[in-house]
């Protein structure tokens, strides 16, 4: 009867050990699965703006027509807003166009949405708000037309207001012809002041993305094309805001799972000293391409070299966050601020 008992309890005690076992593995997995924050949604060509201890995120994502915001306070959260800018109601975007592209910046208290319509023959809109949550309204008219230009594509603006001359600059163009074009915004924000000649930088394709740290101007964009292995990035260097350029290389480039990353934008975290890179990629993806099917946006943190060069970036599952998030701090007693 003992020897009856003592079985049992082993048998007993050997089901703990097992289920204890299947617990604990089932545990770690879970861990490991909830510390990666790649990809953080759905959407491409994200760009971004840090509002105090929110980042406003606007990405190509939604259903086609309509533009949405997406905040957060630690870069793993995200809340949806909008539509903060509806295309039916904007009466000069012809029938057979879309929008996409939505880059955004704040001046003089206000917040501008600058948008891509296509296909070719392509524009730049523009439309503005006194919140980054919108609603946005249209300026009415298009900003910019390529009128079929067979050297130049109206697309993939980006503003950037230079935080020495406080002049702001629209970088534009892509695609078709390869063209980089630079536009001084009059402080209405929807009108130019001027075009600005530049030369456009070895290997870009679009999607430029201007920033400035230390003195140095970067400015970088995607190459390849955007549905295959080939896209990447690449940066170039100035000690202008619209060159001429230093080329540097590749800093973002696929891996072996995921493919085609690019339309980016740099964002610098005031509170934490820190730039961060946003951009879309094909997830979990072999082959050369063409991929179909839904881009993912992924965040991954920056690194300047000792020469103030990019380090190339890896393509990461990890993320960044949950961190936190700030425009400004006080710094050896002076004032840093996020410039862009």
């Amino acid at each position: 009867m003992k020897r009856i008992l003592l079985h049992i309890l082993f048998f007993l005690a050997a089901i703990a050990c097992n289920s204890a076992a299947e617990l604990t593995n089932q545990t770690q997995i879970e861990t490991s699965s909830a510390e990666n924050h790649n990809p953080v949604m759905n959407g491409a060509d994200p760009d971004v703006l840090l509002e105090k201890d929110i980042v406003w995120m606007y990405p190509t994502a939604g259903p086609q027509g309509q533009f949405y915001a997406f905040s957060s306070k630690d870069l793993v959260t995200w809340q949806r807003h909008g539509p903060i800018l509806d295309f039916s109601s904007i009466k000069w975007i012809p029938a057979d166009k879309h929008a996409w592209a939505p880059g955004i910046i704040k001046k003089n208290g206000k917040y501008y949405l600058y948008y891509s319509v296509g296909p070719k023959p392509s524009h730049i809109g523009v439309a503005s708000s006194d919140s980054p949550a919108g609603p946005f309204t249209d300026s009415g008219r298009a900003l910019l037309s390529d009128n079929n230009d067979p050297n130049f594509e109206a697309i993939d603006a980006m503003a950037f207001t230079d935080p020495q001359s406080k002049k702001t600059y629209l970088y534009t163009g892509g695609s078709v012809g390869s063209t980089l074009r630079v536009f001084e915004l009059n402080d209405d924000m929807v009108s130019f002041a001027r075009e600005i000649p530049v030369q456009t930088p070895p290997s870009f394709t679009e999607g430029s993305f201007m920033h400035y740290r230390d003195g140095i101007y970067y400015l970088s964009y995607s190459h390849g094309s955007w549905n295959n292995a080939s896209y990447s990035v690449h940066y170039a260097t100035s000690d202008t805001p619209t060159g001429p350029w230093t080329y540097r290389g590749v800093i973002l480039s696929g891996s072996q799972r995921h493919k085609g990353p690019g339309h980016h934008s740099f964002l610098y975290n005031a509170v934490m000293d820190e730039w961060y890179l946003f951009y879309h990629r094909w997830n979990n993806r072999s082959g050369l391409g063409p991929f179909r099917g839904s881009r993912k946006i992924a965040i991954e943190k920056m690194v300047y070299e000792t020469d103030a060069q990019i380090r190339p970036f890896v393509l990461t599952d990890k993320g960044v966050g949950p961190i936190t998030l700030g425009d400004s701090v006080k710094k050896n007693g002076d004032d840093k601020s996020n410039s862009r």
